[in-house]
């Protein structure tokens, strides 16, 4: 049995796919990509989220977006989480802080990711975070506020942190930043961190490799970015697919169907009509 690829974070929801979105998620599927986890930004992209899991099987991570503070309510946080009970979330996010954007107060923005990591605790749910020249402030809210794990999206920190994060439970996002041949720290992280603590990603329709030149990224791109992983670690490239995955699988709170192919080789997922296999 093959194993699958799992983008970790994707936003098939976003304005950018209005025109081609089911288009892009045949062509995920065409490429290997079974699964997609979609994270909203914000309460007024919690429906568009809802809506993407059922035309094309995304799965459903439910959050507010540190750089989309202005928009942010504390009536929010119930309707959070009503939305990650109801829908059944395989996490909170994309939840965060972000210290790059000028403008974004800075104590508000701790105050909302400490709110949102109390229901993450309180409802036993990982989360997806979104680390922007923050590194070291997230790291002191999580100890702070102790969640059961989950993914640190789009890792740009040091071997250091790296560490600080996988001792908390973690998974480190690696996408399309690690394609440019000058980001040689990312490359050395990809290279050296243990296989266990990295997941893949394409963050669509951000974030694109080198070699779409900076036009629109899409998940099918995750293939290729899984092989650049493979080539880095000097490692076969269905290791690496299955190793993702199966880490994928063990943080994010998706539930499985084991041996559903009749085989140990790899876990499998119970996965909505688009996506299945």
């Amino acid at each position: 049995m093959t194993a699958m690829l799992i983008d970790t974070h994707c936003h098939l929801d976003a304005p950018e796919f209005a025109a081609d979105r089911a288009a892009v998620a045949e062509r995920a599927r065409a490429a290997g990509v079974g699964a997609i986890v979609n994270p909203s930004i914000a309460a007024r992209t919690f429906a568009d989220t809802v809506a993407v899991r059922e035309a094309f099987g995304c799965l459903p991570a439910f959050g507010m977006h540190p750089m989309y503070l202005a928009e942010h309510r504390d009536e929010h946080l119930d309707l959070l989480r009503e939305t990650l009970v109801r829908q059944q979330a395989v996490a909170v996010g994309e939840i965060g802080l972000d210290f790059f954007v000028p403008g974004l107060d800075a104590e508000r923005q701790i105050a909302l990711l400490d709110a949102q990591l109390r229901i993450a605790r309180e409802l036993d749910l990982p989360v997806l975070l979104h680390v922007r020249r923050a590194v070291d402030a997230v790291l002191k809210c999580l100890r702070r506020q102790r969640v059961r794990g989950g993914i640190a999206h789009a890792f740009n920190g040091s071997a250091q942190q790296a560490q600080a994060f996988i001792d908390l439970g973690f998974k480190l996002g690696f996408g399309g930043a690690m394609t440019y041949p000058r980001a040689l720290n990312l490359r050395r992280l990809a290279a050296d961190l243990p296989l266990e603590s990295i997941v893949l990603e394409t963050d669509a329709p951000d974030m694109p490799p080198e070699w779409l030149n900076r036009g629109r990224n899409e998940p099918a791109e995750l293939p290729r970015i899984a092989r650049l992983l493979a080539d880095l670690r000097g490692l076969p490239f269905e290791e690496v697919v299955a190793a993702t995955t199966a880490n994928a699988l063990s943080v994010l709170n998706i539930h499985q169907s084991e041996n559903l192919g009749g085989t140990s080789e790899a876990p499998s997922l119970s996965l909505p009509p688009l996506l299945r296999r």
